[in-house]
């Protein structure tokens, strides 16, 4: 079995290597790559049968999705790096694998094993769209300023110096960190879809609420969590009980 290793930290490539032939002594190593540019070079000058890649995403010259961009990759890929949960998702829906630094022998083990049964047992000679893994990983846009009502002026809103968004009297309101509140166009079902949720949390039905907003929380009950954002509000704001797992795992990241 042939195989490539594009790495750019010399130790964990021969680690790699190393842990590659313990596990099957007739795979062939054919080279290791540190770079975009030598992998897209190497990729192009050489036409001998290559199996798989081992590919960290994070090289010396650039990220490795421009190798997949250049060479129109379709060749069996493990991925190897650090990424959130949802880009995992990404990879293991869109490549062989992914494997997380440093490399488990026994994961290793695992994902030698599924590429196997894939591609020699099965007879299958699958290969991959990588570009619909580029698609599901690009950074995805948030509405970075809203159009407001205030009295009879329009006014636009950097969504930075929003503090808040709230529902009353049958309108949607953004609170700004200055403590002017001005009137949306947008339910809170529709903001919470344009608003960063990195930043954003909808905390019940009434209020979205960001990060920065929030001064302090007091537990009333094991499943009632009292907030104190800022500017203040003129109401006690909960987070609803049905929210409160998904709010603290938010606050966690």
């Amino acid at each position: 079995m042939n195989v490539v290793i594009i790495e750019d930290e010399t130790l964990s490539a021969k680690r790699l290597e190393k842990m590659l032939h313990s596990i099957d002594v007739k795979i062939n190593v054919m080279a290791i790559l540190p770079s975009v540019k030598a992998s897209v070079q190497w990729l192009a000058d050489n036409s001998a049968p290559l199996n798989l890649i081992f590919m960290d995403i994070h090289l010396e010259d650039d990220h490795a999705f421009k190798i997949i961009e250049e060479t129109a990759l379709s060749i069996p890929t493990i991925f190897t790096t650090a990424y959130d949960n949802y880009a995992i998702k990404a990879f293991k829906t869109n490549s062989v694998d992914y494997l997380l630094k440093p490399i488990e022998q026994a994961e290793l083990e695992q994902a030698i094993t599924k590429f196997k049964q894939i591609h020699f047992q099965q007879g299958s000679k699958e290969t991959f769209n990588y570009q619909a893994l580029l698609e599901k990983l690009a950074p995805t846009s948030y509405k970075t300023r809203f159009m407001a009502n205030v009295g009879n002026k329009l006014i636009s809103i950097p969504t930075e110096n929003i503090a808040y968004f709230y529902y009353k009297d049958k309108a949607t309101w953004a609170m700004t960190k200055e403590g002017k509140s001005c009137c949306v166009e947008y339910s809170l079902d529709k903001l919470i879809k344009l608003l960063d949720p990195s930043t954003f949390f909808r905390i019940n039905r009434s209020y979205i609420v960001s990060y920065e907003s929030i001064q302090s929380m007091k537990y009333y009950s094991t499943s009632k969590l009292k907030l104190d954002i800022a500017p203040i509000t003129s109401e006690e704001v909960f987070v609803s009980s049905d929210r409160l797992t998904a709010f603290k795992e938010w606050l966690g990241k």
